[in-house]
């Protein structure tokens, strides 16, 4: 076997094991999702998958291993997604509609994973904690400048509390979030519409006047 052959089977190794792997996160994530962190063993990983127990650990090293690498998964991708929002030069509202989309499709795409990161993540050590926090700080943290450049635009109140709205979709997307996991059949598109039209009009009907005073409009 000449080095390209041999290039060419490891590449091949490669990526059956990667797609084995894929396959091992997201037989962890269905089944802490379904038992909870404490309710499920490695077995009842490995039974998902279709492997011999013994043969989980050719994936994680541990149950604990296995859920630090679920909530990796299930976060890692839609905090990429903000990073992309956040640096166009999009308006206001349509970065929140991205940022409510991209969010929400999250839960569709990854609905066990990012549901375990969110209910199961405490259960995790300190220091394996450490890069979810760091991640989801930074999803925060991103999510806040679009607020704030949304109050230096003219798009929202100045006096607006950047921390706390930033704070609120989050919390809003993660609570229906669960719905999505829940019901597969659930109107993504038409909870995304609902969910940007609820942050950008908000409940009460009221005439907003221009910063300037030159006019009042119903809104």
């Amino acid at each position: 076997m000449d080095s390209n052959d041999l290039r060419m089977e490891n590449a091949s190794e490669t990526s059956r094991y990667e797609s084995q792997k894929q396959l091992a996160i997201r037989s962890a994530a269905s089944v802490f999702a379904e038992k909870g962190f404490h309710g499920a063993s490695t077995k009842d990983i490995a039974e998902r998958m279709g492997i011999k127990q013994g043969s989980i650990y050719y994936y994680f090293k541990s149950k604990e291993e296995a859920l630090a690498e679920v909530c990796l998964f299930g976060i890692e991708d839609y905090v990429e997604r903000m990073q992309s929002i956040a640096s166009s030069d999009q308006p206001f509202e349509a970065k929140l509609l991205a940022t409510i989309t991209s969010h929400l499709t999250s839960y569709r795409e990854r609905n066990e994973a990012l549901k375990v990161h969110n209910d199961e993540r405490l259960y995790l050590p300190e220091d394996k904690r450490a890069k979810l926090k760091e991640l989801g700080s930074s999803y925060r943290q991103q999510l806040e400048t679009i607020f704030e450049e949304g109050a230096r635009t003219g798009a929202l109140r100045d006096t607006i509390d950047c921390h706390f709205a930033a704070q609120a979709v989050i919390g809003m997307c993660n609570g229906w979030g669960d719905f999505i996991v829940r019901d597969p059949n659930l109107d993504l598109f038409d909870l995304i519409q609902k969910c940007t039209d609820l942050v950008l009009n908000g409940f009460v009907e009221r005439r907003r006047t221009k910063r300037d005073g030159s006019r009042a409009v119903k809104q």
